[in-house]
Formats: C-alpha cells, sequence, structure tokens
C-alpha cells in the first residue's frame, strides 16, 4: 500500500520540534523541580502591583472575546511612543509577530538573511514557510552589521532579521549604527528590528521613533515580556509606517489576543514608577551575576539585557555541563547559545536575590565537579 500524508510536502518535511525546551519540560524529564528559573530571560521581579490589579478586575469579564481591534492599547502605546495608532500592529508575542512578518514576506525557497546562532524562533518560522536561511557568523560576539547587509545584496534577500540588544549574547549596537544599517538595506528587503531588550539597554541603543518611522521596509517588535514582566500574557507590537503595519489586519488572528493581557499592557504603560524600579533590580542583578562569574573564573560579557552572557573560556562541553549540572544537582535553570562559537558562554537571566543566592551557592560546587570529571 503506497504512503500517504494528509500534510502538504512542506509541513511533512519539516521535524516535529520547538526552538526551546521549557522549563516545565525540563523539570519532568530530570524529575527535578526548578529552584531558581534563571535561564529563559523572563523577569523574575514579576508585574506591578497596579498590572496585578488591573487583570484581576478584568477577569470579570474574560467571558467576552478582546477588541478585536485593540483599539484602547493602540491608543496607549501611540501615546507612549508618540507615534500613531495606525503605525502599529498588536500580536500575541513577538513570537507570533514574528510568524506574520514571516508569511507576509516569504514564499518557498526565498532566501532570508539573520545571525548564525542568533533568536532560534525566527529560524522556526522561516523553516515553517518553506524560506531558506542565510546566516552570518558573528563577530566578537555582536551580530555583524556589514555581514547582514552584504548577505541580503549577495541573495537578493526580501528579509533579514538583526536584534538590537541581541539574544543570546546580550550585546547591541548604537542608535546611529543602526540606522545607517537600515537606510542601506534595498527597499526590496523588510528589516525586522527586534527590540525586545529595549527597556534594558543604554540610552543611546534604541533609534528614536522618528527615525525610522517613514520607511516601509522597517518593521520594530517590542514586547511586554521583558521589563514589564508579563512573558505569560503574550503581548507583543510592530511599530512601522500605516501601510506596512495595516498588512497585518490581512492575516492576524483577530480575537487571539487575550482581554486580561491587554488590560494588563494597558496598566504597565501607566506605572512608570514601576518601571523604573524593575530597571534598577535589572541593573543590580546583572552586576551580581557578573560578579559571582569573576569569582568563578568565569568571563562576563557586557550586557544591555535582562541576563548575562558568561564566557567558560573552554568549549561547548564545558558548558553543557555547567547548564545541566546547575539543574540537575541544584535545581537552577540557565540556558546556553547553541552554536559555536557562542556556545563556550552560559546565559544567565537576571532575577531575585534568592535565586541570585541560589547561584552564588551553587555554581562553585558544579565548576567543580565539571573540572573534576574532565
Amino acid at each position: 500500500m503506497s504512503a500517504f500524508s494528509r500534510f502538504t510536502p512542506l509541513v511533512s518535511s519539516l521535524p516535529s520540534t520547538i526552538p526551546f525546551v521549557g522549563p516545565e519540560a525540563i523539570e519532568r524529564q530530570r524529575g527535578r523541580p526548578i529552584k531558581a528559573r534563571i535561564g529563559a530571560n523572563e523577569s523574575g521581579f514579576g508585574p506591578a502591583p497596579s498590572v496585578l490589579k488591573a487583570m484581576a478586575e478584568a477577569g470579570t469579564g474574560v467571558w467576552k472575546y478582546n477588541d478585536p481591534e485593540n483599539f484602547e492599547l493602540k491608543q496607549a502605546l501611540a501615546s507612549h511612543l508618540g507615534t500613531l495608532p495606525a503605525n502599529l500592529a498588536v500580536g500575541e508575542g513577538i513570537d507570533g509577530l514574528l510568524g506574520q512578518i514571516v508569511r507576509m514576506v516569504i514564499e518557498p525557497g526565498l532566501p532570508v538573511v539573520t545571525s548564525l546562532g542568533g533568536y532560534p524562533t525566527f529560524n522556526f518560522h522561516v523553516a515553517g514557510h518553506g524560506g531558506r536561511l542565510v546566516t552570518v557568523p558573528y563577530v566578537n560576539d555582536r551580530e555583524d552589521l556589514d555581514g547582514l547587509l552584504a548577505a541580503v545584496k549577495r541573495e537578493d534577500a526580501p528579509l533579514v532579521y538583526f536584534a538590537n540588544p541581541d539574544n543570546p549574547m546580550g550585546s547591541w549596537w548604537d542608535a546611529d549604527s543602526v540606522v545607517r544599517f537600515a537606510k542601506a538595506l534595498p527597499e526590496t528587503c523588510l528589516l525586522v528590528l527586534d527590540e525586545a531588550y529595549g527597556e534594558t539597554a543604554p540610552g543611546s541603543t534604541i533609534p528614536p521613533i522618528a527615525s525610522l518611522i517613514d520607511m516601509p521596509n522597517v518593521i520594530r517588535t517590542r514586547t511586554f515580556s521583558k521589563a514589564y514582566g508579563l512573558a505569560g500574557a503574550r503581548i507583543g507590537y510592530a511599530i512601522s509606517t500605516p501601510g506596512t503595519a495595516q498588512a497585518f489586519d490581512k492575516i492576524r488572528n483577530h480575537f487571539g489576543m487575550n482581554r486580561i493581557g491587554t488590560a494588563a499592557a494597558i496598566a504597565a504603560l501607566a506605572d512608570g514608577a514601576y518601571l523604573t524600579e524593575v530597571l534598577g533590580n535589572i541593573a543590580a542583578s546583572r552586576e551580581r551575576i557578573a560578579a559571582i562569574a569573576i569569582r568563578n573564573g568565569l568571563e562576563p560579557l557586557p550586557s544591555a539585557t535582562n541576563f548575562v552572557t558568561v564566557d567558560g573560556g573552554r568549549d561547548a562541553i564545558f558548558a553543557r555541563a555547567i547548564v545541566d549540572r546547575l539543574m540537575q544537582d541544584h535545581g537552577v535553570f540557565i540556558r546556553m547559545p547553541g552554536v559555536a562559537p557562542l556556545n563556550r558562554c552560559i546565559r544567565i537571566s537576571t532575577g531575585p536575590e534568592a535565586d541570585m543566592a541560589l547561584l552564588e551557592e551553587a555554581l562553585p560546587k558544579v565548576i567543580e565537579a565539571v573540572v573534576n570529571r574532565q
């Protein structure tokens, strides 16, 4: 009997996988609870009390669908950003928006440029829509703007992805360099400028809204998952020209946003004092992680994010052993980059004092155990 697949040839050819193994899955696999969840770049500091109150109040109306036009959230975002609601698209986190962007631009076989070792969820969406991934190595642990531009021109690529600040290395480019890169791209190439970590970066990192707002081939993506502590609410948004932003309406899930998360995002934008407090906590935690790393003979890399990437000074085997032993022996969950030479490093998210104390206690024990086994 001949083999039959009810799926398209593309879907049939893809592996059944996810870009990241979730902390919950790691707990199930290892049979051990996570005590310090400092691997997924969430905010262990949580959302503001005012946000939690807004979520509780919104819960009584959760029987209703969310406004499919996201009117109130767009109004609040426009006021916060100093732009127009027409410049905005709202989606289920940056991951959801990335999938929609790839769907709008990429047909099977078309080239898509990104950095080798960059955000794997974007690559996941490219594969899911049949794109051909073209990767550019990092240079000195930072995304290579000249290399990305050259690859776009060489491949005549219709789409390029660039994260600033970067995940997984925590590095960043200054705003002027980002604007020059965007303006040097061919008009036929759409730039996805992922600014998920924009709130935690130095002030000179993020280009002013006005500097790119008139460019229809630039989409800036942002999120409430990091500094605002709403990763589980799945609230992301895109900034572009009205024509580009409106294109999302052709394919998006119009009832994809939830009422509780939307209320949380609006309340978070209104509570600037709490955001300032959290940003201070993140900065202090970055310094704490760096100090712990140095005391253990490791090298913390400069970071503009809510995590610190730490150079183990050896290879991926050493880094993987640290990641695995921290979880297995101590319940401390961290991650590491997945591609050489970045995978000589481990990546530790910022978090509250209890998590930092567990890391400080466990890391020297783990390094001693790993070194003795090698």
